[in-house]
């Protein structure tokens, strides 16, 4: 597998909590829909495809799940990398829905108008707790953070690289407060 970052198509799919015990095993935080399925895409790898987690077990926790690794390190070592975040290639995922993407998709497309004027750059999709929100980078000043809803986004084109912003005032005008 290629080590360049830029040549792989990752998308983030849960975290390392940290170090659970001292027999090697970890805490994994899962990103996914339907949280088990964080261990069906193979192995959890690094931001530049290297493997961390090859999973020999995975059981539930009340917030995370207690995995069992292939590879065993010291609980140290596990705590060192408490919030990594873990990838799998992207055609390890199923393929979306019409009206579904993968959030990790959105980085790096442009933010449009209704009327097609250009608004920015998806910089990042986050979530503080209350949905995922759209940080969008306009050409200049400080980026604005959109609710990633059908309301608000009412139209994602990923082959255009495009999705339209229905309120870029009203968001825009919030964020300065």
């Amino acid at each position: 597998m290629s080590n360049d970052p830029d040549s792989l198509d990752l998308i983030v799919v849960g975290a390392i909590i940290g170090a659970h015990g001292v027999r090697g095993d970890l805490k994994i935080k899962s990103f996914t829909d339907q949280p088990a399925d964080l261990f069906d895409y193979g192995p959890l790898l690094a931001h530049d495809g290297t493997v961390l987690v090859e999973a020999v077990s995975a059981r539930p926790a009340k917030t995370a799940f207690i995995v069992k690794p292939k590879t065993i390190r010291q609980k140290e070592e596990w705590d060192a990398l408490k919030g990594t975040r873990l990838h799998v290639l992207r055609d390890a995922l199923p393929d979306t829905d019409d009206d579904e993407v993968y959030v990790e998709e959105l980085v790096g497309v442009a933010a449009v108008s209704p009327d097609g004027e250009s608004l920015g750059t998806v910089k990042a999709v986050q979530n503080f707790g209350a949905g995922d929100l759209l940080e969008i980078a306009p050409g200049t000043g400080k980026s604005v953070f959109i609710p990633f809803t059908e309301e608000d986004v009412p139209e994602i084109d990923l082959g255009e690289g495009q999705l339209v912003v229905s309120d870029w005032a009203l968001w825009a005008e919030a964020g300065e407060t």
